[in-house]
């Protein structure tokens, strides 16, 4: 694994404020987490789209997956392989990245985040329409 630490744009750092206030979970890399897998439930692979990480929030690798970090690691790498992408490290850091951006603004827009009761339901409702 190459991403020892992760650092958001200015953007998600604002989101992240937002969900932090409607949540009231106080950590980032809870929500991150929780963003992380939001973006890899969507079928679509997300945007290519160039970062600016200006903000001000930074995290370990660690800090950010917790004991999860092994699992969370092998699910970019699924995602990865599932949509064809090469398995090489800088590839699966750009991909890390911009499903984690894309799932705080995915939890950001969902109507339903309106406090943590809400992001527990996108969770139930996820496994039962499965």
């Amino acid at each position: 694994m190459t991403i020892e630490h992760i650092r958001l744009s200015q953007t998600a750092r604002d989101q992240l404020i937002t969900l932090k206030r409607r949540t009231g979970i106080a950590h980032w890399n809870v929500l991150c987490r929780w963003a992380l897998c939001r973006s890899l439930a969507e079928p679509a692979p997300p945007p290519a789209v160039k970062l600016t990480l200006d903000s001000s929030v930074e995290m370990t690798w660690r800090v950010f997956a917790g004991d999860m970090g092994d699992i969370l690691w092998a699910l970019v790498r699924y995602r990865c392989h599932q949509d064809g992408l090469p398995l090489e490290d800088e590839t699966l850091a750009q991909q890390f990245r911009l499903h984690l951006h894309r799932g705080i603004g995915y939890l950001v827009g969902d109507a339903r985040v309106t406090d943590v009761a809400g992001l527990a339901g996108l969770a139930l409702s996820a496994s039962t329409s499965s």
